[in-house]
């Protein structure tokens, strides 16, 4: 009865931490450690984010925080195929690497391994890991201190890789609570592509808490291209931390394609000249879905360049969220920034909370935001009706178009050719 007592006297903050009490990571390398307690006394100070903060207006924490979770390291082999395009693909099974269904083809000046190993021997890691992560976000910090596992991918000077890079974080168990944590250093006129994708097969709640730091150096090019697709009673917090310095080139496409709840995080910062900014993402959401995408962009230096299109296609109850801010110091003079959140409302019981920002320093700048909701044009639904497609076929039609412009900017065509398959099969036989 005692016990009882005490975890009913607990705080929700105090419940949730303690998830993480049966954890030992004193196997970690010593700079790690330190970041790892260095965090635990930063959470000491802050709360978990409820309405009334504005960076959370719209997304309610407290079905995450409130839950019941397990931490879960694998212990029977695992035979999946997961149908991966490549010869590299790196899988995290509830935050813990999995050797036996990970493989990695060696090249030169390529690093890609799990986050364990390459600390222990990847100077970019020792000396960068967790060196962008915001101290005032307390998932963010709950993931520097209780991270489990990750994945690592440094390419050298100059370094071009042929193969798209898979980084899968599975859940396979129910109430599985997951801290994955992935590392990705691209050094000056490297260029690469990743994909970033959660495949959760569970049936019952569980939570993932994933945060990556991206570098990307002078001249550089990256694509990431990242693929949410949870069970319909689990909960996902993404947050993603990248820095671009002169004349790089920077891209991430995002699609939320089911959760219970999701949040993106995208902090982008722009130290550099020149640099080449696109953020693209597509929600569509149907049941009682929440998905938040909140970013921020800072441009710091002149002549830079940033396209942001997110758009969303709501069925049923669903509820999606957009906030993107782009903000242009005073020195960042030539900047040419445009932001766009585009929405269709397929039904009476969707929700869309839309707010576009830009906070500008600069006077000589092209900078734009625009929002738009709908519905599905009829006379569109009409005219294709007459040319003998049905009402479902019609609708698919449409959906298909409103999409394809997030879609194709998709520079990995396996991850493009998945995409357009899901809104084919989702949207033929909509109501």
């Amino acid at each position: 009865m005692e016990v009882l007592q005490e975890t009913k006297d607990m705080t929700a903050k105090e419940q949730f931490l303690s998830h993480f009490d049966t954890q030992d990571f004193s196997f970690d390398e010593s700079f790690s450690i330190e970041k790892r307690e260095e965090a635990k006394k930063i959470i000491e100070d802050l709360s978990f984010p409820t309405s009334k903060d504005e960076y959370w207006k719209y997304t309610r924490t407290n079905r995450i925080v409130k839950g019941k979770y397990s931490i879960s390291i694998p212990e029977n082999e695992m035979e999946l195929d997961l149908a991966i395009p490549s010869k590299n693909c790196i899988v995290l099974v509830n935050g813990y690497y999995s050797p036996e269904l990970s493989f990695i083809e060696s090249a030169e000046g390529i690093l890609f391994s799990s986050l364990s190993k390459a600390k222990s021997s990847n100077e970019m890691v020792q000396k960068h890991f967790g060196s962008l992560t915001k101290k005032d976000e307390i998932f963010a910090m709950i993931n520097t201190a209780y991270h489990q596992d990750g994945a690592v991918l440094h390419l050298g000077k100059n370094v071009q890789a042929n193969e798209v890079y898979y980084i899968i974080n599975l859940i396979d168990d129910d109430h599985i609570l997951s801290n994955p944590r992935n590392f990705i250093f691209m050094e000056q006129g490297s260029n690469a592509k990743v994909v970033l994708k959660t495949i959760n097969s569970s049936n019952t709640g569980t939570f993932t808490n994933m945060v990556t730091e991206v570098f990307v150096e002078k001249n550089a090019q990256l694509e990431i291209n990242k693929v949410q697709d949870e069970s319909e009673s689990s909960f996902q917090i993404a947050t993603e931390q990248i820095v671009q310095a002169n004349d790089s080139t920077f891209k991430i496409n995002t699609f939320t394609l089911s959760g219970n709840i999701v949040r993106n995080n995208l902090n982008i910062d722009s130290l550099g000249k020149n640099t080449m900014t696109y953020l693209n993402g597509l929600y569509p959401l149907k049941g009682k879905q929440h998905v938040d995408n909140h970013s921020y962009l800072l441009h710091r230096e002149p002549n830079c360049e940033s396209h942001e299109l997110y758009k969303g296609i709501l069925n049923d109850q669903s509820t999606g969220v957009f906030n993107g801010k782009v903000f242009v110091h005073r020195e960042a003079q030539k900047t040419n920034a445009f932001q766009s959140n585009a929405n269709i409302v397929m039904s009476d019981t969707a929700t869309i909370n839309s707010k576009p920002e830009l906070e500008i320093y600069a006077d000589d700048v092209k900078c734009s935001h625009g929002s738009t909701t709908g519905q599905l044009d009829d006379e569109a639904l009409f005219y294709l009706r007459a040319r003998g497609l049905s009402k479902e076929s019609a609708r698919a039609v449409l959906v298909n178009a409103f999409a394809s412009d997030v879609i194709e900017q998709i520079g990995v065509e396996a991850i493009k050719d998945e995409i357009k398959q899901f809104i084919d099969d989702n949207y033929q036989g909509i109501k």
